[in-house]
C-alpha cells in the first residue's frame, strides 16, 4: 500500500477569519485549514460547539501568542432556542429532560426575563462543556453519569435581546465577555419564563477586534489551495490584525533593538495608561508594551516576526 506523501509545513505567521461550518469542532476546523496552508503551528481563539456557525479566529505562527488576548475578548452571536424542552446538554443533540407547555408570552415578559441576564451574572457552566473540575473534563464526567455540582462563575453579558419569535421559539442577540456559554443562557431564560428551553442554533457574528470580519469558507480556502499559494495566503491577516484595537507606536532603530532585546526603555509616546502595539522603523510588529509605575515600557508579549 503507498503511503500518502507527507505534508512539508513551513512557519506562516497570521489570522485566518473561519467561517466555521456545522458540525465540525474548533480544532477540526483548525487542523483542516493548517493541512491546506501546510503551517507548521497554530491554534484557534475559543472553541465553538460543533452546533455552532460563524467566526472562528485561527492563529498560526507568531499569531498564537495572541490567542489568549483573543480568547478573552468580547463576542457576539445570534442564538436560536427551543422553548418547553430542556436537554442534558443545554442544546438539540442532547437527549430530553423534561418538557413542559409553554405559557402565553408577550414581548414585555420575555424582556423583563432578558433583563435579569444582562450585566455581570452569575452563570453555572453547562455539564457538558470542557471546562475542567477536578483535573478532568466536565464531559467526561457527565458522559459516565457523574452527577456533580458545577460552581458558578460570574459572567459580564453586555446585550441580549429578542430578535424574533415564534410560540415556542426565540431568535436572541447576545454580546458578551470571555466564559459566557449561550447554552446556559437559554437554558436561563427558559427557567425564568417557566418552561425552560435548549439551544437550537448558533452563530458567532464577531469577536473583537474584528468587528466586521470578512470571514472565509472552508469551501473558498479549498478552492483557493487548489489555485496557487498566492489566493490562498490572500486570506491570511498579518499578526497586527489582532491588535487593531490598540494603538500603534512606531519605533526608531535604537528604541526597536532595545525591546527586541528584552530590555526596558523610556519611550516617548508610550500611553500613561494601557497597551499599545510596538513596531519597528520597517514595521514589523515586535510587541505588545505597556507603561510601569516608572514610565518605562514593559513587554507583555514579545514577537519574532521576519523582516518586512
Amino acid at each position: 500500500m503507498s503511503r500518502l506523501p507527507r505534508i512539508q509545513h513551513r512557519d506562516l505567521h497570521g489570522i485566518v477569519l473561519l467561517d466555521k461550518p456545522l458540525g465540525l469542532s474548533s480544532n477540526q476546523a483548525l487542523q483542516t485549514v493548517r493541512r491546506l496552508l501546510r503551517a507548521a503551528k497554530g491554534g484557534h481563539t475559543g472553541a465553538l460547539d460543533p452546533l455552532a456557525t460563524g467566526l472562528l479566529p485561527l492563529c498560526f505562527g507568531e499569531a498564537t501568542k495572541l490567542a489568549g488576548s483573543l480568547l478573552g475578548a468580547r463576542k457576539a452571536y445570534v442564538a436560536e432556542c427551543r422553548l418547553g424542552i430542556t436537554t442534558d446538554t443545554a442544546d438539540r443533540e442532547g437527549e430530553i429532560l423534561q418538557q413542559r407547555p409553554v405559557p402565553k408570552l408577550d414581548e414585555a415578559i420575555i424582556e423583563a426575563a432578558l433583563a435579569k441576564l444582562r450585566g455581570r451574572i452569575m452563570q453555572v457552566p453547562p455539564m457538558y462543556s470542557a471546562l475542567k473540575l477536578d483535573g478532568e473534563r466536565l464531559y467526561a464526567k457527565a458522559r459516565r453519569g457523574e452527577i456533580v455540582e458545577v460552581p458558578a462563575r460570574e459572567v459580564e453579558i453586555h446585550r441580549f435581546e429578542l430578535l424574533a419569535r415564534t410560540d415556542d421559539a426565540l431568535t436572541l442577540l447576545v454580546e458578551c465577555g470571555s466564559g459566557t456559554y449561550v447554552r446556559s443562557l437559554a437554558v436561563d431564560l427558559g427557567e425564568d419564563l417557566g418552561c425552560g428551553a435548549h439551544l437550537t442554533a448558533l452563530r458567532r457574528l464577531w469577536v473583537e477586534p474584528f468587528r466586521e470580519p470578512r470571514m472565509v469558507s472552508l469551501a473558498e480556502l479549498e478552492q483557493a489551495a487548489e489555485q496557487d499559494d498566492e489566493a490562498l495566503l490572500a486570506w491570511l491577516l498579518p499578526v497586527s490584525a489582532g491588535l487593531s484595537d490598540l494603538p500603534s507606536l512606531q519605533l526608531d532603530e535604537a528604541q526597536g533593538m532595545a525591546i527586541s532585546r528584552g530590555q526596558q526603555v523610556v519611550l516617548p509616546g508610550l500611553p500613561a495608561a494601557g497597551r499599545c502595539a510596538a513596531f519597528a522603523s520597517d514595521g514589523v510588529l515586535l510587541a505588545v508594551l505597556e507603561a510601569d509605575e516608572a514610565g518605562r515600557a514593559r513587554i507583555l508579549r514579545g514577537f519574532n516576526l521576519p523582516p518586512g
